[in-house]
């Protein structure tokens, strides 16, 4: 049966050795980091993340713009798709003009699954024209500073234990060198004793 003595590291006593105080302070501050530094390494990387991709964002909103479009018909052999739990889209061939009574512009979108020839559909083109996918929403700026909060609090929490699993292993060594180092003092005394 073991019995535990809380705080003996910390204790004056004959038979602490220094890697046993070693080890005491690096736990203490592992768990310090832990509790600590790993969260708020995870706060200020969610934090600067979700400032980049708002403003990424932002951008993309400036460069991009959603216009009514015309669905003129199905793209030749494109089977709907759906991702994420949500509706089933297909490419479409869609029509649409920058202002009344402008030259119109024919391309390929994607669409809901029910949309049918003559619906009217939002499409997001680019500064040239060309069909792109929506700007990210506010939802997707704050799964993306997250996902990165998450990650950066998990690596840093990784980082904390392999540092205390190196301190632990160099602490181990010593205490082993000074065990045998006792060992070799000891054990002529010990074996005269008994021989």
């Amino acid at each position: 049966m073991r019995t535990r003595v809380r705080g003996w590291r910390w204790r004056r006593n004959p038979l602490r050795r220094r890697s046993d105080v070693v080890e005491a302070w690096t736990v203490l501050v592992i768990a310090v980091l832990l509790l600590v530094g790993a969260p708020l390494a995870g706060v200020t990387a969610a934090r600067w993340a979700h400032d980049e991709a708002r403003s990424a964002a932002a951008a993309l909103r400036a460069e991009r713009r959603q216009v009514q479009a015309e669905v003129v018909g199905r793209a030749s052999s494109t089977l709907p798709t759906s991702q994420g739990g949500q509706e089933s889209t297909f490419r479409a061939t869609v029509r649409w003009a920058e202002r009344p009574g402008a030259e119109p512009h024919t391309t390929t979108a994607r669409v809901s699954g029910g949309t049918r020839a003559g619906d009217t559909v939002p499409v997001w083109i680019d500064s040239r024209g060309r069909t792109v996918p929506p700007p990210p929403d506010g939802t997707a700026v704050r799964e993306h500073a997250l996902a990165v909060g998450v990650c950066a609090a998990g690596g840093a929490a990784a980082f904390v234990l392999l540092g205390r699993a190196a301190v632990r292993r160099v602490t181990t060594r010593r205490r082993l060198a000074e065990w045998e180092r006792e060992w070799a003092r000891t054990e002529p005394e010990w074996t005269r004793r008994w021989a």
